[in-house]
């Protein structure tokens, strides 16, 4: 099937030509300042009856939003899912910040809620086979992600956490970020524990991220507060640790790769990340051929 040749926007309740493959940055409906671009499988057939699966992307601090949704495009049209990648852009809670979105709420921002709508959006313009979605982010994106999992388990498939610096644990004797505390004051929403372990879980890093400049903690940072000394002197691979150590604890099985020869390399771990998709994908669509 090739995309219609529709040169610029859409017929009333049909796609165009830019809703196929790989799709230009669209300004989200619910807060314009964000926006997100697909990878749609260019023989998707608006006109058929296929449903097809959604994986999210979430971007690091570099804001490579665009490059990890191509590296999916081959994924997408093998395993019929649309890859959606939001842009949560720098300097939006004070000139120059790099990561309020890491932490969902920040400067009167609902990172997750952007997200979701996002979601909500795709879900009108393309026949989805789940209101359930994968989600994967590494770097600033696994910060995102394993909190995303805590606040919102009954919307995702599956969560990859790739290598965050900085990680919040199942802890309830310590606050938000460090622990979970004060959950659902920060949030208005309770974490639900009996969900989250519903959720497959994968984490992925390379076995030489080991370098600390980045995300080491003092007492002077923005990010510091009571019991982040915890994780101070701790590099990626040990905060991973202590991340899948709180998650399995709570009964959410975790499967780890760990991959020999790369540092803070992202694109490095998509090959593992495609597999884990796969995976939890086809688990889902065959329990749903069960019932």
């Amino acid at each position: 099937m090739s995309r219609p040749k529709i040169a610029e926007g859409r017929e009333k309740g049909r796609l165009g030509y830019y809703d196929f493959g790989a799709t230009p940055y669209f300004a989200s409906r619910y807060d314009q300042r964000f926006s997100y671009c697909l990878y749609v499988p260019d023989d998707y057939d608006q006109d058929g009856d296929e449903q097809l699966d959604l994986a999210v992307i979430v971007h690091g601090t570099a804001r490579w939003a665009e490059q990890y949704r191509s590296r999916l495009a081959g994924f997408a049209r093998e395993h019929r899912v649309i890859v959606l990648a939001p842009l949560f852009p720098a300097g939006m809670t004070s000139p120059g910040e790099l990561s309020s979105y890491k932490l969902l709420r920040s400067g009167g921002i609902a990172y997750d809620l952007v997200a979701l709508d996002m979601v909500a959006e795709v879900s009108e313009r393309y026949r989805l086979r789940s209101s359930r979605f994968l989600l994967h982010g590494f770097s600033g994106g696994g910060h995102f992600t394993h909190r995303f999992l805590y606040l919102h388990p009954e919307r995702l498939l599956g969560a990859s956490i790739g290598a965050p610096g900085i990680v919040t644990v199942l802890d309830h004797a310590h606050d938000f970020w460090v622990g979970i505390r004060n959950f659902e004051a920060v949030f208005g929403k309770a974490l639900d524990l009996e969900a989250l372990a519903h959720v497959p879980v994968h984490m992925v890093i390379g076995q030489n991220d080991t370098e600390t400049w980045e995300i080491r903690l003092t007492p002077q940072d923005d990010w510091w507060v009571d019991g982040a000394e915890t994780l101070a002197e701790a590099n990626r691979i040990e905060r991973m640790a202590a991340l899948r150590t709180s998650l399995e604890a709570h009964g959410v099985q975790v499967e780890q790769d760990i991959v020999p020869g790369f540092a803070h390399d992202g694109m490095a771990m998509m090959g593992h990340v495609e597999a884990w998709f796969a995976k939890v994908l086809a688990a889902s669509r065959a329990m749903e051929n069960d019932a």
